[in-house]
């Protein structure tokens, strides 16, 4: 408001300027200063004067005009001096009454002030109030015991959370109650990992812990030989194809890791015929000496491997209470069985395997271990593995508060942390909780967020935000790569001390390398892939974490692995999250690219295009792309000059192409697929047949493994995706000139 305020100012200052030069009034002072080089010999705009009246006695009129402009100017300048040395001082004095008070612990000195300030003052009252320690405190809080949803430890650490954020000086604090269906192990029955011989006749009993499991894994029983597929990935398949191993009705060993999540390790074995999956943690991926803050490896790693987001059985929206609703199962359950296994049974399983060399990327660090692929055992034997799983109904208490803006209040800033874990979680959920809370804090104290437009714009995930603290990654929608930009040139970096996070990444081969595209089981994915709304997860690592999901996740590992630096690395942390808030409250505009589409849309198009006269010669045009890539090219671009030449003041024309901006995201949520059976719609970052990415693979066909192009499939993908980007297109392009405009262009 400060900045409105000023900026508002120093244009009545020119405006009034200006007006003076119509009536002549300043022309003559505008003149004088701008003198000729023979002017600027003489002693100055004083003896001029006096010059002047000594040479022509008849020009006392002329004369008269210059002293009281000169004397005016003088004033002017004067009045302004003080004033701002004036102003200057009380605001000093301001803040240190406010410091005073904040140190008697007055949390309502900074309720009403916030009103009235630049972009750079509330970041460094940000910045003052960010506090280490209790971020560390809140953490080792979290993760003292496991909480996993449901369980008492976790209804108690709701409680508390609750009475932590009423005790803020919010608006609105409240929770919602709701049943989702969660998979537990049974009981009753546990699961099993056995080795068979060829008549199935059980030889050898492997014992696991019952606490390892994959949750919404498929219950049941598979036999079959076993093969090593690296991290299972599509690639990693593939391999396994063209060396002429099968892996239907096998049960597949892979690797954590790997950049592919569970659900999507299980969902390509699923879908290249394996009966069964078994997931390890290999020594050479994730540290396993316990003596320097590693697993040992008798530790699994559990992960879900349903492959979506949020309740299953209520695919699409939200969970709801089943006595009411029928349930409706996710299409991303598995339909085999999975289960987490230690390094010391894959080495007992790969060290019996026979059949063909694996390349030598795919050789891990297992004790004693050829790496073969499989699918043979040695004397004949076959592994059987059973899943016993339980789904029930467990009620979930989510707590949210909020700070209510004075203009736009009925949208929103988000920022979002998970609360329960399986273990003790100090990645896993104490670390987003902990900033979460202390940006809540800090917000609440400061008082500004509540005078400011707050806008529905953005999701920032807070879990699994420090890992580490050298490297930074942000999985993140294009949309808000100019944000993050903006807002890592501020940051001091944890670790290295006068340097922000921008530098230093400079310094090790360039900021880009920040930038990541968001993953499936990312916190923030859902709200892009799904609902549309750009998001982002920031995450500081250094090297591997190996304690995530499992046992091991404590707060005393996590600081040992910071080097005792878990409060500093989650204030940096807070605070560009922070930053990233502050900008888009703040700034008249939203900060947001939205011309980045144009970019990714165009690299596909040159693909179509290197392909164009194949796809011809099949009937299939690639024109109605190109089409509709230029129709939204121009249409991004035409917003950006519209905005570009607007009065950005008026709160109309603000809001107008604010609510435009917030749009761009949604826009590419393909209108044509089933939000039931195709949850992630989006046509950049969904899955399914929808997607650019199933596109472009599917195009990657034509020379790679022409017999398996599909036209009649090639032509419905290229049709859903040019249809959702000419959509994206007119509803962008609307009309940008219905808002009275005072310039012109």
């Amino acid at each position: 408001m400060t900045t409105h305020s000023t900026q508002c100012s120093s244009a009545t200052l020119c405006h009034s300027l200006s007006d003076d030069d119509e009536m002549g009034g300043a022309q003559g002072v505008e003149l004088r200063l701008v003198t000729s080089e023979e002017d600027e010999t003489e002693a100055g705009p004083i003896s001029d004067v006096t010059a002047l009246v000594l040479r022509h006695r008849h020009g006392y009129r002329r004369a008269g005009m210059l002293l009281c402009a000169c004397g005016v100017i003088v004033f002017t300048a004067a009045f302004l001096l003080a004033y701002g040395v004036l102003s200057g001082r009380y605001h000093c004095s301001q803040l240190g009454d406010q410091d005073e008070e904040q140190q008697r612990g007055g949390a309502n000195s900074l309720a009403g002030g916030g009103a009235g300030l630049y972009l750079g003052e509330l970041r460094v009252m940000m910045r003052r109030l960010l506090q280490d320690e209790d971020i560390h405190n809140t953490v080792s809080r979290v993760s003292r015991a496991p909480h996993p949803p449901g369980s008492s430890e976790g209804t108690a650490l709701a409680s508390e959370i609750l009475h932590r954020f009423q005790q803020l000086q919010m608006d609105h604090t409240w929770t919602e109650s709701l049943y989702a269906t969660l998979q537990f192990p049974d009981r009753t029955q546990r699961s099993s990992l056995r080795l068979v011989d060829s008549a199935g006749l059980i030889l050898e009993q492997i014992s696991l812990n019952l606490s390892d499991f994959c949750p919404y894994s498929a219950t049941g029983t598979t036999m079959g030989g076993v093969v090593y597929a690296n991290y299972g990935r599509q690639a990693d398949f593939n391999w396994l194809k063209s060396a002429g191993v099968s892996v239907t009705g096998c049960v597949v060993v892979m690797r954590v890791g790997g950049g592919v999540s569970f659900a999507e390790k299980v969902w390509l074995a699923e879908r290249n015929g394996a009966g069964g999956v078994l997931i390890y943690p290999d020594p050479a991926d994730l540290p396993q000496d316990p003596r320097r803050l590693g697993l040992n490896t008798h530790t699994a790693v559990s992960e879900h491997v349903h492959l979506g987001s949020g309740d299953p059985f209520t695919p699409g929206f939200p969970s709801f209470n089943h006595t009411q609703f029928p349930p409706i199962q996710s299409s991303g359950l598995p339909f085999i069985p999975a289960l987490p296994i230690t390094a010391t049974i894959a080495a007992k399983l790969l060290s019996q395997l026979s059949g063909a060399s694996c390349p030598p990327s795919w050789r891990g660090r297992l004790p004693y271990v050829r790496c073969v692929v499989g699918p043979e055992l040695n004397a004949g034997r076959r592994v059987q593995l059973s899943v016993h799983n339980k789904m029930m109904p467990i009620l979930l208490n989510n707590i949210f508060s909020s700070l209510e803006g004075r203009v736009e209040p009925d949208q929103y800033i988000i920022l979002g942390a998970q609360r329960d874990s399986l273990g003790p979680g100090a990645v896993k959920s104490g670390v987003g909780t902990a900033i979460l809370l202390e940006l809540a804090r800090t917000f609440s104290v400061m008082g500004y967020l509540s005078m400011l437009h707050l806008k529905a714009v953005a999701y920032f995930s807070l879990d699994q935000a420090i890992m580490g603290d050298d490297v930074l990654s942000a999985y993140t929608s294009p949309l808000l790569v100019d944000l993050l930009e903006a807002a890592i040139r501020q940051v001091e970096h944890p670790k290295h001390a006068g340097q922000t996070i921008y530098s230093q990444a400079e310094r090790e081969g360039g900021s880009w390398r920040i930038v990541k595209p968001l993953y499936l089981n990312s916190g923030a994915y859902s709200f892009t892939a799904f609902a549309g709304v750009p998001a982002m997860e920031l995450r500081f690592t250094e090297r591997a974490y190996p304690f995530v999901n499992t046992p091991l996740d404590s707060a005393s590992r996590l600081q040992e692995v910071l080097g005792g630096r878990l409060g500093v690395t989650g204030r940096s942390v807070g605070e560009l999250v922070g930053e990233m808030v502050l900008r888009l409250a703040h700034d008249h505009i939203l900060p947001l690219r939205i011309t980045s589409y144009a970019q990714t849309v165009l690299q596909f198009s040159a693909q179509l295009n290197r392909h164009s006269a194949e796809l011809q010669s099949r009937g299939l045009s690639p024109q109605w792309v190109f089409s509709a890539r230029g129709d939204y090219s121009r249409a991004a671009e035409m917003l950006q000059r519209a905005i570009d030449y607007s009065d950005l003041h008026d709160p109309t024309t603000a809001r107008f192409y604010n609510t435009r901006i917030m749009k761009v995201e949604y826009y590419f949520l393909s209108q044509y697929v089933s939000a039931v059976e195709t949850p992630f719609r989006h046509v950049i970052h969904g899955r399914g047949n929808h997607t650019l990415s199933a596109l472009t693979e599917h195009l990657g066909l034509l020379t790679s493994d022409p017999k398996r192009f599909d036209e009649r499939r090639f032509r419905r993908q290229l049709a859903l995706f040019t249809w959702t980007l000419q959509g994206a297109a007119n509803a962008l392009n609307g009309d940008v000139w219905r808002v009275h405009n005072a310039h012109s262009h």
